[in-house]
C-alpha cells in the first residue's frame, strides 16, 4: 500500500508562481534576486498557512540558481532550517554563528531560515545581533514567525519585514479547484466556497479540510455533504429562519433554533451568524456592493431574491438586535433565552398587530376632551355628556367615588343631542355608541362640521362633575392609613411601610398631619404621597383630603432604655423595691 501524503505538502509551492494570494510579496522578491537588491536578513510575518516558510525555501533555492529555475535541484547542503521553538537557547545560536563563517562549498549562498524565530529567548536574541546587523557576504537569514510584536526592536531594525497577508476565499477556492481537478475530484461551487470560508485565511488548513472532506464523502463533493462534515451553518438555514422572521412566524422561529441546537450547534454562533447574514442581505440589496460578497454564483442569485423582501430599515434594526445578543451572549446567565428574545424581537419587526377597520367615518376618538381639565367640565346647552370608564358609562349628576378616583382614565366624549342615530341592532353592541352625523369624511361638510363642533365645545364647556367630599373621622382614616402600609409591606416595600407606621398621622379637618424623623425621610416619603393621597381619596370618598409632613427632629432623639433606667422607673413606682434591694444585696446587671 503506497503511503499517503496530505495535499498540503503535495502540492507545496516550488516555484514564486505557485504561490496563492501573495503576488506583491513573490515580485518584490523576484525583482530583488534580478537586480541584485536582496537584503542578508529578511522577516517574513504573518497568520499560520499562508506560505512564510514555502517563500523563504524557494528563496533559498532561487538565490543560487542564477539564470535558472530547476525545480529538481535544491541545493539542501546550502539550505539550513532551524526551528526556533526547540533550538532558543544561547548555546544554539552560537553553534548557528560559527557555521556562519564557513563559505558554501556549491552555490553562491548560504541561507539560514529561522522558524518560528519569537521562541528565542532575551539572551539569545541579544547573542545574534551582531552577527544579524554584519553577516558574511556568503550568508542570508531569513527569519519566520506568526507572532512579531513579540521580537525585540533591535532584531527588527536590522532586518526588511515582509507581512504576508491571509489568503482571500477567492484565491483559496481557485486553488481548491485545481487541486481537485488534479485529483479527478468532481465537486459543487458552493462546497469548495464552504471550505474556503472555514479555513479563515489559511491555505495549508483549506487543504486540510480538504483531504478530511474528500475522505467523507469520496470523489464528489457536494454542499450538503460538506456542511455535515464541518458541522457548519450553511446560507439556507440563514435564509429560511430570515423567510420565518419576515412573516411574524414566531413559534415556528423558535422551533426552528430548537433543531439547530439540537444538531450540536452553539447559540452564540448561530447568533453571530445570522447578524452577518443581514449584513450579506444589505450588500446584495445594491448592485454597486454585491462584490463584497463572498460567495458563489447560487448563493449570490438567493441572496438577492431574499434581499428585495425586506427594507433597509428591518437590516438595520436586525443587524442591532442580533449584535446586540452576541456581545452580551458569554455574559448572560440563560444563554438559550437570550437568543430566544433576539429571535422573537426579530419577528415582531413592522409588526402591528391585527388591524380592524374603523366603526365611524368621524371616529369617536375626537371628541376627547385632551385640552381641557375636568375641572372645566360644565353642562353644555343641546348637547350630552358621557363619561366612558371601564366600569361603564356614568351621567355627570350621579358621579361614583370610584369613577372619580380614575377619571383621569376615563374618556369624555361630547355628541350633538339633536342629531339622531339609529339603535344597535344587536344585542351585543354596546348602548354607549356615540351620536355621529351621517356624513363622508371627504366631504366639505364634514370637515365643516368638526370644526363648528369644536369651536362650540371651547366656548359652552364648564364645570358639571363635583368630585366627593363626604365626612369622615380620624379612627376611618387611620384605618385606612395602616391597610395602605400593610399593602406596601406586602409588595415588599419595607420602607415606605415603616415611614407610614412610625408614629400616628394626626386630623386636623381634612388635613392629614405626618411627623418624621429627618429631611431623607420626608423625601422617600414625598415620593409615594401621590399614591397615598389617591388611596385615601378614593376609600374615605373626599377629595379635599391634603396631607402635610412634618420634621420632627426629636425623634430621632429617642434611645434604648438600659436596665439601670427600667429599674428607677420601677423604684418610682414601688420605692419598697429598692428596699427589698438592700435587704438581700442585689445588684442591677446591665
Amino acid at each position: 500500500m503506497e503511503q499517503f501524503v496530505v495535499s498540503a505538502r503535495k502540492y507545496r509551492p516550488q516555484t514564486f508562481k505557485d504561490v496563492v494570494g501573495q503576488q506583491a510579496i513573490t515580485s518584490t522578491l523576484l525583482n530583488a534576486i534580478e537586480n541584485n537588491h536582496l537584503a542578508s536578513a529578511l522577516l517574513f510575518t504573518g497568520p499560520r498557512g499562508v506560505g512564510k516558510t514555502t517563500c523563504a525555501r524557494i528563496l533559498a533555492r532561487k538565490i543560487n540558481q542564477p539564470g535558472y529555475d530547476d525545480p529538481n535541484e535544491d541545493f539542501a547542503f546550502n539550505v539550513f532550517e532551524l526551528d526556533a521553538a526547540s533550538n532558543n537557547s544561547v548555546d544554539d545560536i552560537r553553534n548557528l554563528i560559527d557555521q556562519v563563517r564557513i563559505p558554501p562549498q556549491t552555490g553562491k549562498y548560504k541561507v539560514y531560515i529561522i522558524d518560528e524565530v519569537h521562541m528565542l529567548s532575551s539572551a539569545a536574541f541579544n547573542a545574534f545581533l551582531k552577527t544579524l546587523e554584519e553577516p558574511p557576504k556568503h550568508a542570508i537569514f531569513i527569519l519566520a514567525t506568526t507572532e512579531k510584536h513579540k521580537i525585540i526592536p533591535t532584531i527588527l531594525s536590522r532586518c526588511q519585514i515582509f507581512d504576508f497577508k491571509r489568503i482571500t476565499v477567492k484565491d483559496a477556492k481557485e486553488h481548491l479547484a485545481e487541486v481537485a481537478k488534479s485529483q479527478d475530484v468532481t465537486f459543487e461551487d458552493d462546497a469548495l466556497h464552504i471550505i474556503a470560508q472555514k479555513a479563515d485565511g489559511a491555505m495549508r488548513d483549506a487543504l486540510s479540510i480538504f483531504d478530511r472532506v474528500v475522505s467523507y464523502c469520496g470523489n464528489n463533493l457536494t454542499r450538503q455533504a460538506v456542511t455535515e462534515n464541518l458541522n457548519v451553518l450553511d446560507y439556507e438555514t440563514y435564509i429560511n429562519i430570515t423567510d420565518l422572521i419576515l412573516e411574524n412566524k414566531i413559534p415556528e422561529v423558535l422551533m426552528a433554533y430548537n433543531e439547530i441546537l439540537s444538531k450540536g450547534f452553539d447559540g452564540h454562533h448561530f447568533i453571530a451568524g445570522l447578524a452577518s447574514h443581514f449584513r450579506d442581505l444589505l450588500v446584495a440589496k445594491t448592485p454597486a456592493t454585491l462584490t463584497l460578497l463572498e460567495m458563489g454564483e447560487a448563493a449570490q442569485k438567493l441572496y438577492g431574491q431574499q434581499s428585495q423582501k425586506v427594507s433597509q430599515e428591518f437590516l438595520l434594526k436586525g443587524i442591532d438586535i442580533a449584535n446586540d445578543c452576541d456581545l452580551k451572549y458569554k455574559v448572560s446567565q440563560n444563554q438559550r433565552l437570550l437568543v430566544e428574545l433576539a429571535l422573537m424581537q426579530l419577528s415582531s419587526i413592522g409588526f402591528d398587530g391585527e388591524k380592524k377597520k374603523p366603526e365611524f367615518i368621524i371616529p369617536p376618538t375626537y371628541y376627547r376632551r385632551n385640552d381641557y381639565s375636568i375641572s372645566e367640565v360644565k353642562s353644555i346647552t343641546n348637547y350630552e355628556l358621557r363619561i366612558t370608564t371601564p366600569e361603564g358609562v356614568v351621567q355627570p349628576e350621579q358621579p361614583k367615588a370610584e369613577v372619580v378616583e380614575k377619571i383621569s382614565e376615563s374618556q369624555i366624549i361630547v355628541t350633538p343631542s339633536a342629531v339622531e342615530v339609529p339603535k344597535p341592532t344587536t344585542t351585543n353592541q354596546q348602548s354607549t355608541t356615540d351620536i355621529q352625523p351621517k356624513v363622508s369624511a371627504m366631504s366639505l361638510a364634514s370637515i365643516r362640521a368638526k370644526k363648528e363642533m369644536a369651536e362650540n365645545l371651547k366656548a359652552t364647556v364648564k364645570e358639571v362633575v363635583h368630585l366627593a367630599s363626604e365626612a369622615f373621622t380620624e379612627t376611618e382614616m387611620l384605618e385606612q392609613w395602616l391597610k395602605y402600609a400593610q399593602r406596601m409591606e406586602d409588595k415588599g416595600y419595607r420602607i415606605i411601610a415603616s415611614l407610614l407606621t412610625i408614629n400616628d398621622p394626626i386630623l386636623e379637618g381634612t388635613t392629614i398631619i405626618h411627623e418624621l424623623p429627618n429631611e431623607s425621610s420626608k423625601i422617600d416619603f414625598e415620593k409615594e404621597r401621590p399614591e397615598l393621597l389617591g388611596y385615601l381619596r378614593g376609600k374615605l370618598h373626599n377629595h379635599d383630603i391634603a396631607i402635610e409632613v412634618k420634621v420632627n427632629e426629636t425623634l430621632v432623639d429617642k434611645k434604648r432604655y438600659t436596665a439601670q433606667d427600667k429599674y428607677n422607673r420601677l423604684v418610682e413606682l414601688n420605692p419598697n423595691l429598692e428596699l427589698m434591694r438592700n435587704l438581700f444585696g442585689l445588684e442591677v446587671n446591665e
